[in-house]
C-alpha cells in the first residue's frame, strides 16, 4: 500500500496513543503530540483518508479513530523494515568494531604484563543499564511462540513461551505493537510494576505470555551487562617467593585464568568515586578472595558514549606502585583518546 510520510506519521501517532489510553484518538490529540505542525482540520482530513484506506475506523459517530487490523499490520511492517535496516547496518559495523577492540584489549593486557612483570587484566567496555531495542513475537507451533529480544550491543536472546492455544496472526501482531510501544528504549529500571500491569491488562487473556516475556527481557539485559575479561602474565606471579603457598597460588592462578571472582573487582573499579580514577587494593582490601596476599591497582577507561572498562595490574605487596600507577594513567589516557577518535 502506498502511503505518504505525513499520513504514516499520523497513523503511528494514533496507534501509539491508542495503545497507551485504549480510547479513540481525535485530531486535537494528534496535533499536540506530533511534530507535523498541522492544524486539527488538516489532520481530520488525513484521518478521513486513512479511514477510507481501511487503516483506521470510527467505533461510533463523532468519536475519534482507532486502528484497524490493516492499520496495525502496516505499522508493524514499517517498524520491522526500519529495524531490519538499522540492524543490518549496525551488524557490519559492530562485528568489525568488536573484533578490533577484542584484539586491541588482549594486546594491552599482554604489553602491560610484559612491561611490569606482573599479571594484568583488561575488561571489555560495559554499557551500564542496557536498554531494549526491539522485541518480536512469532508463532512456532500450536503450543509455543518465540520471543526474540534485542538489547543494546545487539545482544539477542530467544525465548520459547508456551501458550494454551494457537495464536492468530492478528493477536501476535497486536502483542508485538503493544510490547514495542511500551518497552522500546527501556532499561530494567524503567520497567516498573505499574508499566508491567498496564501491559498485562492490555494483553487480556495473554497476560501469562507477557509474564514469560518479562522474564526473558530480564535475562537478556543481564546477559548484555555481563563483562568480558582478558588476562595475561599469569605465570609472572610464580616469580615472587611471598606468593609461594601452593594452595593459595593455585587459587590465584585459577582466578586469573578463568576470571573467577573478578566481576566484583571490575564493578567496584568502574563505580569508584576516586578523583584520579585509580584504585589501589593492598592485601585484605582486595574484593577478590584469592588475591588477599597481593596488591591490585586498577584504572578506568571510557568510550565516547559512556561505556566503561577496567585495566588492572596484580602483583606482590612489594610491587613498584609508582611505576604501576604511572603506567595505568598513561595507558588509560591513550585508550580514551583512541576510542574517542574511533567514534
Amino acid at each position: 500500500m502506498e502511503i505518504d510520510d505525513r499520513k504514516l506519521k499520523i497513523l503511528k501517532a494514533i496507534i501509539t496513543n491508542y495503545l497507551e489510553t485504549g480510547e479513540p484518538v481525535g485530531s486535537r490529540t494528534i496535533s499536540k503530540f506530533t511534530d507535523l505542525n498541522l492544524s486539527s482540520a488538516t489532520i481530520r482530513n488525513e484521518m478521513q483518508d486513512l479511514e477510507e484506506m481501511g487503516l483506521l475506523k470510527q467505533p461510533y459517530t463523532s468519536a475519534g479513530r482507532i486502528p484497524t487490523d490493516q492499520g496495525y499490520r502496516l505499522y508493524v511492517d514499517q517498524m520491522m523494515v526500519e529495524k531490519d535496516n538499522e540492524m543490518e547496518e549496525m551488524k557490519t559495523q559492530l562485528l568489525e568494531r568488536v573484533d578490533k577492540m577484542e584484539s586491541m584489549l588482549k594486546q594491552v593486557a599482554k604489553v602491560l604484563a610484559y612491561n611490569t612483570n606482573y599479571a594484568a587484566l583488561v575488561s571489555a567496555p560495559q554499557y551500564q543499564n542496557s536498554k531494549l531495542k526491539f522485541i518480536q513475537l512469532s508463532q512456532v507451533d500450536d503450543n509455543q511462540i518465540l520471543a526474540v529480544i534485542v538489547v543494546d550491543n545487539n545482544v539477542i536472546r530467544n525465548k520459547l513461551i508456551p501458550v494454551e492455544r494457537y495464536m492468530e496472526n492478528d493477536e501476535i501482531l497486536k502483542l508485538n505493537v503493544l510490547l514495542n510501544t511500551f518497552l522500546q528504549g527501556a532499561s530494567l529500571q524503567d520497567i516498573n510494576l505499574e508499566m508491567i500491569q498496564t501491559i498485562k491488562n492490555q494483553a487480556g487473556e495473554f497476560a501469562d505470555v507477557m509474564e514469560a516475556i518479562f522474564q526473558g527481557i530480564t535475562e537478556a539485559i543481564h546477559e548484555a551487562d555481563e563483562v568480558e575479561i582478558y588476562t595475561n602474565g599469569t605465570t609472572n606471579m610464580l616469580k615472587y617467593l611471598e606468593l609461594g603457598n601452593v594452595e593459595q597460588t593455585t587459587k590465584l592462578l585459577e582466578a586469573l585464568e578463568d576470571g573467577q571472582g573478578l566481576d566484583e573487582l571490575i564493578d567496584e573499579s568502574i563505580h569508584s568515586d576516586s578523583s584520579n580514577g585509580i584504585q589501589v587494593y593492598i592485601g585484605e582490601e582486595s574484593p577478590v578472595q584469592s588475591m588477599k596476599d597481593c596488591s591490585i591497582v586498577t584504572a578506568t577507561y571510557e568510550l565516547a558514549e559512556g561505556a566503561k572498562g577496567t585495566i588492572g595490574i596484580i602483583g606482590p605487596k612489594r610491587m613498584d606502585y609508582q611505576k604501576v600507577v604511572s603506567t595505568l594513567k598513561n595507558l588509560t589516557g591513550e585508550l580514551d583518546e583512541i576510542f574517542k577518535k574511533k567514534e
